[in-house]
C-alpha cells in the first residue's frame, strides 16, 4: 500500500473506532458520549451552571441545555431555578445519575486523554502538527468542533455545506453501509 492509502486506511479506522463507541454507548447505557461527559464532569462538583457546564465540555450553552433537556427526562439529572437570578439555572445529577455514573464504561476520549499524556511533549507535537495538517487538506479547519469524540449527525444531502459539495452525499452513503 502506498502512504497516501495508509494515512486513509488510518483515517477511516479512527472514524469507525468513533462510531462503533458510540453506537455501544447508545446500546449499553441509552446515552450518547457528550451525554455521558455531561454526566461525569456533574459528579465532579454538587451543582452547575448551565453555562459552566458548557465550558467545561466546550460545548454551546444551547447544545448543553438540549442534552439535559434529554437525561433530565431519563431521570438522571435535576435542575432548579436560582431565587436571586431567575435567569440561572442550576443541576445537579440524581440518585439515578449516581448510580449510571457508578458502571459506565470511559470514554474514547478520556482512553485517548490518557494514552496522549503519557506520550513525550515533542511526540505529542508531531501528532497535533500531523492531524492539523490533514485537517487543512481536508478542508475541516474552516470547521469548528468541541473537544469531544462523537460522531454525530452526518448532514443529509439537502444540509451540504458549499465548501463541501459532495461529502454530505458521500457521507450519507457511507453511513448507511455502516448502519
Amino acid at each position: 500500500m502506498e502512504f497516501s492509502e495508509e494515512v486513509l486506511v488510518a483515517l477511516r479506522q479512527i472514524i469507525h473506532a468513533t462510531a462503533l463507541h458510540s453506537k455501544y454507548l447508545v446500546k449499553r447505557f441509552g446515552l450518547t458520549g457528550p451525554q455521558l461527559l455531561i454526566l461525569s464532569r456533574l459528579s465532579h462538583k454538587e451543582l452547575k451552571s448551565v453555562g459552566e457546564i458548557a465550558r467545561e465540555v466546550s460545548l454551546s450553552q444551547a447544545t448543553v441545555t438540549d442534552i439535559l433537556d434529554r437525561i433530565e427526562l431519563r431521570g438522571l439529572v435535576s435542575r432548579k431555578r436560582s431565587s436571586e437570578d431567575k435567569r440561572r439555572t442550576t443541576v445537579k445529577l440524581t440518585e439515578k445519575g449516581v448510580d449510571l455514573l457508578r458502571n459506565k464504561p470511559s470514554l474514547l476520549q478520556e482512553q485517548f486523554l490518557n494514552r496522549f499524556s503519557a506520550l513525550d511533549e515533542w511526540e505529542q507535537t508531531a501528532i497535533l502538527s500531523s492531524l492539523q495538517r490533514v485537517g487543512t487538506m481536508m478542508k475541516a479547519d474552516v470547521i469548528t468542533a468541541p473537544p469531544v469524540l462523537d460522531t454525530g449527525p452526518i448532514p443529509k444531502a439537502d444540509e451540504e455545506d458549499e465548501r463541501f459539495p459532495r461529502i454530505a452525499k458521500d457521507n450519507d452513503v457511507e453511513a448507511e453501509k455502516t448502519v
